[in-house]
């Protein structure tokens, strides 16, 4: 099984990634944001009113993303696919990884729940994007498919436990 876990920033996706990763015998977490952190010069970020390069380099990394997944599976692997699809991506990404089996978890925190996560986590991943905006666009544009959970009075193990139960895994 391939895992596709999205959420906007701070949703909680890294965490319960790693976290659900534990709980197979042979698996693979790949975040989606290492083939970006990957370009060392010419990496373009992305932002509210993205250029046509960082909306180029985000589909490599989709790309890059969903071939190493499909690999991986295809090795005997369960993987946990992390990474921000927003709105047509999920059902791109989903493409990109046909024929493989994928299990879409969405998490979709409140508003307070990711500033306050934002503010916790060390990194700051909304400085060109404001939290309202990005979780109402997401939560309009996005597609229903999968799970869908609210995470925001959840702990992680809380969210992986539902995951699990959910999907039969």
């Amino acid at each position: 099984m391939i895992f596709l876990i999205t959420g906007i920033m701070a949703s909680g996706k890294s965490t319960v990634g790693e976290l659900l990763a534990q709980n197979f015998p042979k698996s693979v977490h790949l975040r989606g944001d290492v083939f970006r952190k990957m370009m060392v010069k010419g990496r373009v970020e992305m932002s509210e009113n993205p250029t046509p390069e960082a909306l180029h380099q985000l589909d490599l990394r989709y790309r890059l993303a969903a071939h190493a997944a499909k690999e991986y599976h295809q090795a005997g692997f369960t993987v946990i696919l992390q990474d921000n699809f927003y709105g047509d991506s999920l059902p791109y990404m989903l493409d990109l990884l046909a024929p493989e089996p994928v299990q879409v978890v969405v998490l979709c925190p409140d508003v307070e729940t990711v500033k306050q996560r934002e503010l916790a986590r060390g990194k700051a991943g909304y400085h060109s994007f404001r939290v309202e905006k990005l979780h109402e666009e997401f939560m309009r544009t996005t597609p229903r498919l999968g799970l869908w959970i609210d995470n925001s009075g959840q702990t992680p193990q809380e969210t992986v436990e539902r995951i699990l139960e959910q999907t039969g895994e």
